[in-house]
């Protein structure tokens, strides 16, 4: 099985050269007209959709697409060896961070949010990383 993470924003060459400059991100092509781009660089490739604020995600909600800040179950994690440099890399591209650098048996985290609004965590494995809690 393979995953794909797709993420959307309103201005998909903004979008584009933040996931560049934010994480080291690299795009790989533009698809469906222009209106989608394919990121590599990581694990899985990550595709950022133009999606313009204020419309319908589906026909079956009375839901809007709005792109402040927004809470969700799902977010990112970027798994890096410098947390610090990551964090200070992130914040230069515009990235916001959400909270105090957190430590845990298994690393460190910074919890921080795109210029959309959608949610990212940058992670420093310590020892095994999550392998450390079992």
């Amino acid at each position: 099985m393979r995953l794909c993470a797709n993420l959307l924003w309103f201005d998909l060459d903004e979008a584009i050269r933040f996931y560049e400059r934010a994480v080291g991100l690299q795009l790989g092509r533009r698809l469906f007209e222009g209106t989608v781009a394919e990121m590599l660089g990581a694990s899985s490739p990550i595709y950022l959709m133009m999606k313009q604020s204020g419309s319908s995600p589906s026909a079956f909600t009375s839901q809007i697409r709005d792109y402040q800040r927004h809470w969700t179950p799902v977010h990112l994690d970027f798994v890096v060896s410098d947390l610090d440099a990551a964090v200070a890399r992130a914040r230069n591209a515009g990235a916001k961070i959400e909270g105090p650098l957190q430590t845990f048996n298994w690393g460190r985290q910074a919890c921080m949010s795109d210029l959309f609004g959608n949610g990212l965590c940058l992670v420093q494995w310590l020892g095994r990383g999550y392998d450390e809690v079992v």
